[in-house]
């Protein structure tokens, strides 16, 4: 490709992305507010003080100006820690929204649209979702022990059984579809039909529940650090902070608020992203909302 055709080419995604924002600003504002939380979390070691370091004299002081969130019953900083918490969580549910769309996305194609790969595939996936996802994950976690990769694995696997049946479906309503069966009688290789004719009429749905499979795994990842089955605890992590917390929560309730507060903040921005991407990119209803 040219260097002309790959510019003219950009340019009208770009004008095409600007158009979305217009008709849905909601759109700019989450993602301006997701961006201000991977500043946050990739400055969190030149911001703010070591997470680990504990000091017992000032053990439980509450929330001031050398101390803007307070500090923990060892005496640690409690703003370091829920700033580098942002890391594991964003980390960990990046890490684990990859790889379960990856893998679900290429199961739930060739199984939507090859009969006999549909028929083993997807009762394995009935059978993986049988099983209450974070129990399988605390399953996995306790069989390979504690750490960031694990917990990403566990997590993961938990949910591609999601992004399977769902792209499943959609590719079992696109291939009875007569452009698809034209593709077909003029003999495009199988790879091309799924990844160049059915894979772009799915985009809507995926973004979707990546957002879903994203706070989810940020809620998962806590989940797991608060069992103490999650990150190891020399780790800062928000279901860390929490589960040392709850002990001394009568008295120093900022050791709980904080990390809660932006957990739960972290997961609704998601979630209205994903929500209005996905108004915004499905052309159906993208034109009932104009």
């Amino acid at each position: 490709m040219s260097f002309s055709r790959w510019h003219k080419k950009w340019r009208n995604r770009f004008k095409s992305t600007l158009q979305y924002l217009r008709y849905n600003p909601m759109i700019l504002c989450c993602v301006l507010f997701l961006l201000c939380v991977v500043v946050i979390a990739l400055l969190a070691p030149y911001i703010t003080k070591d997470p680990i370091i504990a000091s017992p004299q000032i053990r439980l002081r509450s929330p001031g100006h050398e101390n803007w969130f307070g500090t923990d019953s060892f005496g640690r900083d409690v703003f370091a820690r829920t700033m580098h918490g942002t890391r594991t969580s964003l980390i960990v549910g990046l890490g684990a929204t990859i790889l379960a769309t990856i893998i679900g996305l290429n199961i739930g194609l060739v199984s939507g649209y090859i009969r006999i790969v549909d028929a083993i595939v997807m009762r394995l996936m009935d059978a993986l979702m049988a099983i209450p996802g974070i129990l399988l994950a605390i399953a996995l976690m306790t069989l390979f022990g504690a750490s960031i990769i694990n917990v990403i694995i566990a997590i993961s696997l938990a949910q591609i059984p999601g992004f399977a049946r769902l792209v499943r479906s959609m590719v079992l309503s696109l291939r009875e579809q007569p452009y698809i069966e034209a593709a077909v009688c003029i003999g495009t290789k199988l790879p091309k039909i799924l990844f160049r004719h059915i894979l772009p009429n799915i985009f809507a749905p995926l973004i979707a529940q990546m957002s879903y499979a994203f706070a989810a795994a940020v809620i998962f990842e806590a989940i797991l650090s608060f069992l103490g089955a999650g990150t190891p605890p020399e780790i800062p992590s928000w279901g860390n902070m929490v589960a040392e917390g709850r002990l001394t929560f009568f008295i120093a309730p900022w050791v709980i608020f904080f990390p809660g507060a932006y957990l739960a903040f972290l997961v609704i921005i998601i979630n209205l992203l994903g929500d209005n991407l996905r108004d915004t990119l499905d052309p159906r209803i993208a034109k009932e909302l104009k």
